[in-house]
């Protein structure tokens, strides 16, 4: 049987609904989707879809820390974009942050986010054993 471990970092926003950050199970993490929030003012970054991309990233990777593991072991992310234009954009910082790691990846345009955000990305990731 699988014991549940739900996640909570003060580098990431806080949950803004009923949900964990991430949840750790069966040696995998499983993020909740993030999007370009600042931890601080709980405001999506100004700049745009690039800047909106960077933070969204940072995040993810402030709860996978939390969860005990990195980028280098997310194995699948899932983008959802609010404008299918913004991909080439977004691929750039998304390339950027995660190197050379390369997860596999689910890309999709939805009709709208929270708080009208312009991209949220969830991952996961395997956490290794200690």
């Amino acid at each position: 049987m699988s014991t549940l471990k739900h996640i909570a970092t003060e580098n990431a926003p806080k949950a803004i609904g009923p949900y964990s950050q991430a949840v750790v199970a069966n040696g995998f993490v499983y993020t909740a989707g993030s999007i370009g929030f600042n931890p601080q003012t709980m405001q999506i970054v100004e700049g745009g879809i690039k800047q909106e991309t960077r933070q969204s990233l940072l995040n993810m990777k402030a709860v996978l820390e939390a969860a005990g593991t990195g980028l280098d072991n997310v194995i699948k992310t899932t983008v959802f974009l609010k404008d299918m234009n913004d991909f080439g954009a977004m691929n750039e910082i998304y390339s950027e942050i995660f190197g050379t790691a390369r997860p596999a990846r689910s890309a999709v345009e939805v009709a709208r986010l929270p708080r009208d955000a312009k991209v949220e990305i969830e991952c996961i990731a395997v956490v290794p054993k200690l």
